[in-house]
């Protein structure tokens, strides 16, 4: 069973859904960011997001591009981002990498992959990258050990739902807007029809993200999906944090918060 699999099997078990955080390598240092994503899996995240960051975010809103554009400003690169998985792995929290596709294939796929798995990391998420470009990154992942980490959309025909579920392993992503990240007032109306069409296609689990930041919008989408994913609230955490060490203790708190037995 992979880390991925024992962290959704125990919150199945407990009757609960996962909750999935997202923070950006590097920021506001690499230290700082290891800090505050070992305090989230210490207040109850049970699947981590390390973010690597990258020049030309397509999906990101001005919130994660502000933390991204500082962490890049401070010399964080590849190897950065796979030192925190490193370090949050080893709390044995299921630890998974958000990243586009180029500074995958930049770095060399197959060399990605074997040094992610090497340091402890379950996944990859690639927003940015279909299925049908993704031959060589499959290939490489299941080498690795690595599970690959598909998106859909409210947009996405059953047809598409189909071809990403059968590609991905680990969970499926469901994007619940077609927006960009950032907190927003309420979570889309179309979330919880995109989980069951979901599930109509796989067994695997089926996480939930963008524009979830309050404990009530994390228990709605608790209510339907397998997980719930929970990005810029805790980025914007760390940004209004006035030191490192109050916003370790901002993202903890937000993360106990969320957080629904």
């Amino acid at each position: 069973m992979t880390t991925l699999e024992a962290a959704f099997a125990r919150t199945r078990a407990e009757g609960r859904a996962a909750l999935v955080a997202y923070l950006p390598a590097g920021y506001p240092s690499v230290r700082g960011g290891i800090d505050a994503l070992v305090a989230m899996v210490d207040a109850g995240v049970d699947v981590v997001e390390v973010g690597l960051p990258y020049s030309d975010p397509l999906m990101d809103g001005p919130t994660i591009q502000a933390a991204v554009e500082a962490a890049l400003a401070t010399g964080t690169r590849t190897a950065d981002v796979l030192a925190t998985v490193e370090a949050v792995a080893r709390t044995g929290a299921a630890t998974v990498v958000m990243s586009y596709w180029n500074p995958v294939e930049r770095y060399g796929v197959a060399r990605f992959a074997t040094e992610l798995a090497a340091a402890g990391g379950a996944g990859v998420i690639t927003p940015d990258l279909t299925p049908e470009e993704a031959g060589p990154w499959l290939a490489a992942t299941f080498d690795a050990g690595v599970d690959p980490v598909f998106l859909v959309a409210p947009s996405s025909t059953d047809a598409r739902i189909a071809r990403v579920a059968e590609v991905t392993r680990g969970f499926v992503y469901a994007a619940s807007t077609m927006g960009v990240t950032g907190a927003r007032d309420q979570v889309s109306d179309r979330a919880e029809s995109l989980v069951a069409r979901v599930r109509a296609a796989t067994s695997l689990p089926v996480c939930v993200g963008l524009g979830v930041s309050t404990a009530a919008q994390a228990a709605e989408v608790a209510s339907y999906a397998d997980g719930v994913i929970v990005g810029s609230a805790f980025v914007r955490r760390l940004l209004d944090a006035p030191s490192a060490a109050e916003g370790v203790a901002a993202v903890a708190e937000l993360a106990a918060g969320v957080r629904r037995p």
